[in-house]
């Protein structure tokens, strides 16, 4: 890998601010950031990325390859759950097993989004339809994992809100494909692109709302994830070493086959590593809220701190240029 990717991507702004939080948290300061503002500032962020992607989107269209990356994105959602989930029922229960692989299977977007930032910096360009992919990969393994506990679970107790042999389907979907998140994200990808197509006039005010205040914003953002993420670090003791080893490999073998798939969709480089980042990431938001309703059973301090107290500070500081390395070696300039 490249020195000079790893400086660039530690001597962000972003990145600095995380380790700030997690520095305040290791010398015991008294820092921190009152409950309501992260809320804020990771709807302020997820309405922007998807104002902007739906912008894009109207720019570049629907073509061919728009339509195959997202649906290869949603396949991985898919796929890297159940893979993840054989992996970890080895050495674990199967309602755990299933709440990790849920985790795994869907995406951090403020990884994303500090992705987006590293390609900023390296003035490489990258299409708005990756939002679309990002908008969508997270529901399906929210779906994967709930079915995952339900197998699992056959044999013992059975899963919160189960009744008559099967789930409440009806509140599953609900909470995979209607939370906040998501639906803001969508929502704003549908906003972004019906202004840009129909009232252009219209982009030149949102303009300082999306763009000019988003890098602040995704700083501040960062200093609380690294608060967070620190803290949840004493829970890493009661995960072990399996755990907190699957939390570094796994992403690595899944930006791997996103490397794989990103050459075979003829990506270029920054929707290669945005396609890596979405295949690599874990969500500590929206699935462990989906989980804790379904899955009871499952341990909210390993599912949580092994996405958020592992694989996003990995990601984020070592992850991000080291795929954009291997992007540099296999993936030609377009």
């Amino acid at each position: 890998m490249q020195s000079s990717l790893i400086l660039q991507n530690l001597v962000s702004a972003p990145v600095l601010f995380f380790f700030l939080g997690v520095l305040a948290v290791l010398v015991g300061s008294d820092l921190e950031i009152p409950s309501p503002l992260p809320k804020l500032f990771s709807l302020y962020l997820l309405l922007a990325i998807g104002f902007k992607g739906g912008l894009e989107l109207a720019h570049s269209g629907l073509g061919s390859q728009v339509l195959l990356t997202i649906g290869a994105a949603v396949l991985m959602s898919l796929l890297v759950p159940i893979s993840s989930f054989l992996i970890l029922r080895t050495r674990m229960d199967g309602y755990n097993a299933a709440a990790i692989a849920a985790s795994y299977g869907s995406i951090s977007a403020v990884t994303f989004i500090t992705a987006q930032s590293f390609l900023n910096v390296l003035h490489l360009d990258f299409n708005g339809f990756m939002v679309a992919a990002l908008a969508l990969m997270e529901s399906p393994a929210i779906v994967v994992g709930v079915l995952l506990a339900k197998l699992a679970g056959q044999s013992g107790d059975s899963l919160k809100g189960a009744k008559a042999g099967g789930l409440r389907w009806r509140e599953v979907l609900q909470e995979a494909f209607l939370n906040g998140s998501v639906f803001l994200l969508i929502g704003s990808l549908v906003i972004g692109y019906l202004v840009t197509s129909f009232s252009p006039a219209g982009l030149e005010k949102m303009d300082p709302f999306t763009e000019k205040l988003f890098y602040g914003a995704l700083c501040f953002f960062l200093l609380d994830m690294g608060i967070v993420a620190a803290q949840r670090l004493r829970d890493l003791r009661r995960a072990g070493p399996f755990l907190i080893g699957f939390a570094v490999l796994a992403p690595l073998l899944h930006a791997a086959v996103g490397l794989g798939i990103s050459r075979l969709l003829g990506l270029s480089q920054g929707d290669s590593l945005l396609f890596m980042v979405l295949c690599a990431s874990a969500s500590y938001i929206a699935v462990p809220a989906a989980m804790r309703m379904t899955v009871p059973q499952a341990n909210p301090s390993l599912y949580i701190s092994s996405a958020l107290g592992v694989t996003f500070p990995f990601n984020v500081v070592v992850g991000i240029p080291l795929y954009m390395a291997l992007i540099q070696r296999f993936v030609p300039l377009s």
